[in-house]
């Protein structure tokens, strides 16, 4: 009788909890400013951060700012918006529709279809701004995310549940080294998500070509927010993205998010904090600049085998001005990322694609993920470049140089040619390493620089007609035997040996 009765008391508590609630979403106010993408609102005392906000005429917006005497409300929708419109909460925070439905599917920021193939199938609705996972909920990033870019796996590895930042000047491929990443998993069950904020339709809609080219549309979500939508969908966007990765996460699965890109969404929340008052700060930006960033990168981990064993890995893209890392910006995610990859105009005027600057790019945690066999071949790999590039600087003021030196020079460039790479072609963890070790081993020396692209192909060819065993050793996770890479130096001599020899080693550089 006496749980009956407490059972009774909880749900009549329950009603009443649910009616005050219902009591207190009814709160309506009126408008009594409208600016370029933002209203202040009056009369809503009980509204929260990030709850949904309905207007008359069909036009809707979040609380953003949580005055005493007015709501700022950021907008939605480009709508006939007035000075005395009613207001409504609706006792909703900000949400998007998650699940598997979103598979191959165009959507804005609120989830909405954008590519005119029918609703999306969802039975959940996850929050766009959600706690990042605890500490003890992560596990260490200990598996590699495979690129297919020679430059990246080799020297700038990128583990599963790794924030790396790839940044650099306009036009130097930023998007491309995200979308080739994007592009490759496409036969290793990960899910990918393309998160666009501000940027030029015809450019989404060539990202989504691409994606749908390589057959790895159907594995990746698109979500939108366009240069012409209002400056609020493009804040809301990329936590919405986060949002629907988080979903995938949870799951089981591994998904890697590209952010192109965060300079245009800092741009927006300038805008916004500027039109709602908001101080500015450093730069005109406000305050609270790095913690946006923040809150959302910190949302990508690896999460433990007891919670699912998925994992979020971010690449965010920055857009910096004149070669300028250290500007504002740049520095805040600098330092919220795991590492960057920085794209280097002066290279990509050169013809090095992609334009991966190896000295300026690091990968903090990336090294641990790389698999034994081809942290063997990469390890000393990164050093040798970057002296080589200092002797060649040094080389171009004439000095008479020894033959050893010269010798370093000439390899050097070598391998320059390998880790050039074009677009849309990502290769096999066993292609990249059979081919960076003809290069360090000196199997290319003897060809000449204009044939190295030549030569690569040919090795290529031989890995895929002689089916060679080496890959299962390779994704096994284990270490090339000494006996296997005299194998392959061999193979890969023999392979050499026909037309792609200069009738001299080398001329002067």
């Amino acid at each position: 009788m006496l749980d009956e009765h407490w059972r009774a008391v909880s749900t009549a508590l329950d009603d009443e909890l649910q009616r005050h609630q219902v009591l207190r979403a009814r709160e309506a106010g009126r408008v009594t400013f409208v600016g370029r993408g933002v209203a202040l609102v009056e009369g809503l005392p009980g509204v929260k951060a990030q709850e949904w906000v309905s207007f008359a005429g069909g036009a809707e917006g979040i609380a953003f700012n949580l005055d005493p005497d007015e709501v700022g409300v950021v907008l939605l929708r480009n709508t006939d918006l007035g000075a005395g419109t009613e207001a409504r909460r609706t006792g909703r925070v900000m949400d998007v529709p998650v699940g598997m439905g979103l598979l191959g599917r165009v959507v804005d920021g609120l989830g909405r279809p954008l590519d005119g193939a029918g609703p999306i199938e969802s039975t959940e609705r996850w929050p766009l701004e959600r706690p990042a996972p605890a500490i003890l909920d992560r596990a260490p990033v200990q598996r590699p995310l495979e690129t297919g870019i020679k430059a990246i796996d080799a020297l700038i590895p990128i583990g599963r549940g790794q924030r790396e930042l790839i940044l650099g000047d306009r036009q130097t491929g930023k998007t491309t080294v995200a979308v080739d990443t994007l592009v490759n998993q496409a036969d290793k069950g990960l899910i990918g998500i393309y998160c666009a904020i501000g940027q030029r339709s015809s450019s989404v809609a060539r990202v989504i070509e691409t994606l749908r080219k390589h057959d790895a549309l159907s594995q990746t979500v698109v979500v939108v927010a366009s240069g012409e939508e209002p400056p609020g969908m493009q804040y809301i966007t990329p936590y919405a993205a986060t949002s629907i990765g988080e979903y995938f996460m949870a799951q089981g699965h591994d998904v890697v998010i590209v952010y192109d890109d965060l300079s245009a969404h800092a741009n927006t929340y300038r805008e916004l904090s500027l039109l709602l008052r908001r101080p500015p700060g450093r730069e005109a930006y406000p305050g609270d600049i790095f913690y946006i960033h923040s809150r959302l990168l910190e949302r990508a981990t690896q999460l433990k085998h007891d919670l699912g064993g998925g994992s979020l890995t971010a690449l965010p893209i920055i857009q910096t001005e004149a070669e300028n890392l250290a500007a504002y910006i740049p520095t805040n995610l600098v330092s919220i990322t795991d590492g960057q990859v920085y794209l280097s105009p002066r290279l990509a005027q050169k013809g090095v694609l992609p334009a991966i600057d190896v000295g300026r790019s690091v990968s903090r945690v990336g090294g641990k993920t790389q698999l034994p066999a081809f942290r063997h071949i990469a390890s000393e790999l990164r050093l040798a470049y970057a002296q080589f590039e200092e002797l060649e600087a040094f080389a171009r003021f004439g000095t008479r140089l020894d033959e050893d030196t010269r010798q370093r020079i000439e390899r050097g460039r070598r391998i320059r040619e390998v880790l050039k790479q074009g677009e849309e072609q990502p290769l096999t963890t066993t292609e990249q390493v059979i081919v960076l070790l003809a290069a360090t081993q000196g199997l290319l020396d003897p060809v000449p620089l204009e044939r190295i692209a030549e030569a690569e192909a040919r090795i290529r060819a031989v890995v895929a007609e002689q089916g060679l065993s080496f890959g299962e050793t390779i994704h096994a996770g284990e270490q090339l035997s000494t006996e296997q890479v005299t194998e392959i130096a061999a193979l890969l001599t023999e392979a050499l040996r026909g037309g792609f020899h200069e009738e001299e080693p080398h001329g002067r550089p």
